[in-house]
């Protein structure tokens, strides 16, 4: 699991390091130890903590002006024992709404399991970016089937198209964005 490294080939467009707005700002990796593990197993330093002992994310990209923010997921999603989404809504999520991120982008190819608990924090998080939106692409079947459950389909997008697109890793982050922006209009309307 340590070689399993964020996506770094839009390092050219933004740095969460740099990023003055970033929940990670001034964070730098240390990559001499690995430092943070899922269940025991090492995980690449590149990987950024939040407070979850089991969730990790890296902040791929955001633009301010578009209100766009990119954040791929890694670990379990476990809202049961650790309140995986207060941490996340808490740490990363309200730093990026406070800098006029409205529209998130959670690419969950690395997201292992999900276990569900309240959807307060979802729902918090749903009314934070009323002209916003909330899509999570590519998690695995059993993770979207566990998501439903806990109706969590209530507050954030996600099955379809967005767990289909293979190809995002070719794309620039604005081309990206701008094909997760044009799918939500589809089905949620042309207003966004």
């Amino acid at each position: 699991m340590h070689d399993l490294e964020p996506f770094y080939r839009w390092d050219a467009y933004y740095s969460s390091q740099d990023d003055e707005n970033s929940p990670f700002a001034g964070v730098s990796p240390n990559y001499q130890t690995y430092e943070n593990d899922v269940y025991g197993y090492y995980i690449h330093p590149d990987w950024e903590g939040f407070g979850s002992q089991t969730l990790y994310t890296k902040l791929l990209f955001a633009d301010y002006t578009q209100g766009f923010a990119v954040l791929e997921m890694l670990g379990e999603w476990n809202d049961t024992l650790h309140n995986d989404i207060m941490h996340l809504k808490r740490n990363v999520i309200e730093i990026l709404v406070a800098a006029g991120i409205n529209k998130f982008i959670l690419l969950g190819e690395h997201v292992l399991n999900f276990h569900g608990g309240d959807d307060d924090y979802y729902q918090e998080w749903f009314e934070d970016v009323a002209d916003g939106w909330i899509a999570f692409v590519n998690f695995r079947p059993h993770v979207t089937t566990e998501l439903s459950r806990y109706h969590i389909d209530y507050y954030v997008t996600y099955g379809g198209q967005l767990d289909e697109m293979s190809t995002w890793r070719t794309d620039t982050p604005f081309t990206f964005c701008a094909q997760i922006q044009n799918i939500l209009a589809q089905r949620l309307g042309p207003a966004l």
